[in-house]
Order: structure tokens, then sequence, then C-alpha cells
């Protein structure tokens, strides 16, 4: 869903201060399969008495793992961006795989945080695929099915629909991931919302990516970190065009082994008939022009201490279970708030990837994006104001950040930038 916004406001200044967080793209181990089968079906094999290429056996991964995920679909809706949706039996889909959940239901929804503030009246418009009228029946869930060619894309077919696996560091210098984010830490934190600007950032390498996003954080900065996220992103590589998708993302032990964006592994918990994650976003914002966002809110249900991830005011999309986490089964030590971008300098320079509308964030509204009305869930479950914000933009020539509040925004902040120009070089 996404609201519609027309609106002045003054952002300050702030003052920055470091940390980190990184970001790219990879998937879960798959099987080989006796025969190759391409996405139309047909045989890929007509000659089996040769030893097969690294190629071949690449493409039988690829296929067995497309197996595992792409479960049967009791109807099929083809989006107008050329993407295909499954509308998969609830409890069919890759979360239940998983050993804890196998022959389980998903939960009921849980209670959700409680918040002084009235509830916005938003126009509802999801995605592009629900344009045509088309929707999925009751008790079932909306997946984006996943293609030969989006698995090939990746490094290995091991590592699609994965982060790159790299040393976590509390700073993002060289890294080749920026940031302009805003985060709270020193306290134990339940839940996070905002309402997150919506564009179409021009991403100029296949490997590279801009993302917009909320991350729950908890452990060291070590191999045990912990996260879970929620946002938008434009990534060429995982969705093969340029754009802007509702993602998720999780893992337990720092992007290494466990976690995947979306539903590519058994982890989170869809339980809504209406948003598919990992479908493109629409309407988008333009410059100078109309303004939509959407919300999230990630909280921890009180009852049961599962995650649970809304989108927009009231549409329940569904849960990480607890079992899947170390420190985040209690609560989060980190909420952080912004942009990322990867900066590849594959031409031997700072990329032109964009990071939120591609403008700095002193150009203001209907120019530069927004996070707006931040807060975070404390442990009785109520919505509160974030305190003792920090600041962070670690190239601030090429992507930068300024943070405000009044009454009809709270906290919120303008960030991004264009990438690559006279003074980021």
């Amino acid at each position: 869903m996404a609201a519609s916004i027309s609106l002045n406001t003054n952002p300050m200044i702030p003052i920055f201060v470091a940390f980190l967080l990184v970001f790219a793209s990879s998937v879960s181990p798959a099987l080989s399969l006796p025969a190759l089968v391409s996405d139309s079906g047909s045989r890929l094999l007509a000659n089996q008495t040769f030893r097969p290429s690294k190629e071949v056996l690449r493409l039988r991964r690829a296929n067995a793992y497309l197996k595992k995920i792409n479960k049967p679909a009791v109807k099929t809706i083809q989006s107008p961006d050329g993407d295909v949706i499954h509308c998969v039996l609830s409890h069919l889909q890759p979360a239940f795989d998983h050993p804890e959940l196998k022959g389980k239901k998903p939960l009921d929804p849980p209670e959700r945080p409680r918040s002084n503030e009235t509830r916005e009246t938003v126009a509802e418009s999801y995605q592009l695929w629900t344009d045509s009228g088309e929707s999925c029946p009751e008790g079932t869930v909306p997946i984006r099915r996943t293609t030969v060619k989006d698995v090939l894309r990746a490094s290995s077919v091991n590592r699609f629909g994965r982060k790159l696996r790299r040393h976590v560091r509390r700073d993002s210098t060289g890294s080749g991931h920026e940031h302009a984010v805003v985060f709270v830490n020193g306290d134990q934190y339940f839940g996070a919302k905002a309402s997150i600007n919506v564009w179409s950032p021009k991403v100029t390498s296949e490997y590279e990516f801009s993302l917009s996003q909320i991350w729950l954080i908890s452990g060291s900065f070590g191999n045990d970190l912990n996260t879970i996220e929620a946002g938008w992103q434009v990534s060429p590589d995982l969705y093969g065009d340029g754009y802007p998708r509702f993602f998720t993302y999780w893992t337990t032990d720092a992007y290494q082994a466990t976690g995947c964006y979306n539903l590519l592994c058994s982890g989170f918990v869809q339980t809504n008939n209406k948003i598919a994650i990992g479908a493109a976003i629409s309407p988008r914002s333009s410059y100078n022009g109309r303004q939509f966002d959407i919300g999230l809110t990630v909280w921890k249900d009180p009852k049961h201490g599962n995650w649970w991830l809304e989108y927009g005011s009231g549409l329940l999309v569904g849960y990480w279970p607890a079992f899947l986490f170390s420190h985040l089964r209690s609560h989060a030590s980190m909420v952080q708030f912004g942009g990322e971008i990867v900066n590849s300098r594959s031409a031997g320079y700072h990329t032109s990837t964009q990071m939120g509308s591609g403008h700095f964030a002193d150009e203001g509204f209907g120019k530069a994006s927004y996070f707006r009305n931040l807060q975070v869930v404390d442990w009785d479950n109520n919505l509160l104001p974030l305190a003792n914000l920090h600041l962070l933009a670690d190239h601030p020539s090429c992507y930068n950040i300024r943070q405000g509040r009044n009454n009809v925004w709270g906290t919120y902040f303008y960030y991004g930038g264009p990438g690559r120009n006279v003074r980021c070089p």
C-alpha cells in the first residue's frame, strides 16, 4: 500500500556518527537433479554419456533449487512487469520445509503495538501484480516465481538469495557498502516503525543495488550478528530489472550460512494473501510530483516471541519465528533506518548508482527521499518516539542525510544522493 503525501517540512542539520552494516546479494544449497529442465519444462540434456561441464552442473543445481523453492500453485497471476505470481497454499510455503515448522500452520495475528497517534487515512495501492484486479484466494499466499535466469545471475547457486559473506564491521569504510542512516542503541528494543518514501533510483551495475530499509540488530558485530530487515530495494542481480521491490531479510550468523531474502529459504512465515514479498511497488514518487510511501512496522509478539511484519495500516504480512534467532530471540540492541548502496567501482571510479531519489537531502520534500514517523517499540508493546538518535553518512559528498522533527511527521529525515559527482570522484 502506498500513501500519497503532500506536505512541506524544514529539516535540521544533524551531527554525524560512525557505525556500519553490510549488504549484497547471493542462496541456499541445492541438490543435483538427474534430469535437467528449463523454465518452460523442456529437456536440456540431449546426451548424458559425456561428463557434464561446470555450466551444466550449475544448471542442474539451479533447477534442483527451483524445484524446492517454487511450490505448486492453485492459481497463477501474470503481472504487468513480467513477474509470475503463484498462489500457494499457506501450509506449503517454503517456511514449512523447516524441521521446526513441518506439519504446522501459520499463527493467528498477535496484539499490535499501542500508539497515542491516530491512524492515518491512506490511499491503498499495493503492487503492480494487483493492478489487473486479480488476487490470491483465501488460504493461499502470493509468491513471486523464481526463474533459472534469476538463480544463474548470482555468483554461485549456493549464494543466490543471500547477502555477501564478509567480516562485519562497525564502520563501512572500504567495504563497498555506503550508508546514509539514523540509528539508536544502548537500550532494549522490541520493534520499529517508519513510513518510507518510494522511488526508482538508477543502479548502474547489475552487481550493485540501492535500498531503503529498517534494520533490527542484536549480538556483537562478529559471527553472531542477528538482523531482521525490511524495506524496498532496486537489485538487478536479484530480480533482473530496475523496479523498486518490497523485500525482507534475516540472518543469525552475520550473513554466513543462515537467512535469505524474501521467501527464498525456510524462515519467514507469510500469512497474507494480498502482498507478494519481492514484487514491485506501485505507484512510485516522482521529482517535483506526487510522493508515495509505504508504512512498515516490525515488532515482537509479547505472547509467542515471534517478530511480526505489518505493511501499511493494518496489513499483516507474516512473521519471523523466534527460534530462527539467538540474540534476537529476546530483543534488539540497535535499530537503524535509512539507505544503502553498493559501490563496486567497476569503471575505476565511484559508482553513479543513486540512493533514495538520487538527490541530496538538502533539496527537501518532493525532491529528496524521506523516512517519517520513526518510532520504536518498548518492552510493554508501546510505540515510542526515538531518543538519543545518531546519524551517519559515511560518504557525505556522494550521499547525505538531514534529520528533523515536527508535529505531523514526528521524527523524520531526508537522505540520499546521486553518487558520482564533482565532489564524489
